[in-house]
């Protein structure tokens, strides 16, 4: 039976049947979103395929208990940015991000100089990220990186707007305080303003 990717209620009954034509069709319509959501908290490519397969098991396996209290795509983010969130804590120190990891920016940034300096501001934004605690380096990727709202970062991650907020700003602190002392972090993440 074929179901059409955007009934979601159809394309949902049918995943929960263990349909393989809809559990392909639910993947392929949230795989693109769950994978940059993904890359955006680790910033590195090597763990992102495991944590989005990780990701759609879990969502596959609580189907079933899905209550559409929220929107399915709400729903799936909140198991990635778990997912994600229990590999971080896991880890006692983030790994370097190996700079061959980083795929190149776009040729529009400009001369390969202009390129390699955005590769390797992005390589100590990603360390200095993961030198923070789990709860502010997941909160900043999905607003700052992501560009999430803070009711999103919120509700993915669980908590009130004004813990969500608390946690991007604390990441942001101290990534202006590692910035102070790096010129080349600090050209590459520039004055933000506080969420």
């Amino acid at each position: 039976m074929t179901v059409p990717a955007d009934d979601e209620g159809a394309l949902i009954a049918a995943c929960v049947r263990g349909e393989r034509a809809a559990e392909r069709a639910l993947f392929r319509r949230e795989y693109p979103r769950v994978n940059a959501t993904v890359y955006r908290i680790l910033g590195t490519t090597h763990e992102t395929d495991d944590l989005v397969q990780d990701t759609f098991i879990a969502v596959f396996r609580a189907l079933p208990k899905f209550r559409a209290e929220s929107k399915l795509s709400t729903w799936i983010d909140r198991i990635a940015v778990r997912i994600v969130f229990q590999h971080i804590a896991t880890r006692r120190r983030a790994t370097l991000v190996p700079l061959e990891s980083i795929p190149d920016p776009d040729d529009r940034i400009g001369p390969l100089a202009d390129r390699i300096h955005a590769r390797e501001g992005l390589r100590r934004l990603y360390e200095a990220l993961g030198d923070m605690k789990p709860e502010a380096r997941t909160a900043f990727a999905l607003y700052a990186i992501d560009g999430r709202s803070i009711a999103e970062v919120a509700a993915l991650t669980e908590t009130s707007a004004i813990v969500a907020k608390v946690r991007i700003w604390r990441a942001r602190r101290e990534l202006l305080r590692r910035a102070a002392g790096d010129p080349v972090l600090a050209q590459f993440i520039g004055e933000q303003e506080d969420p």
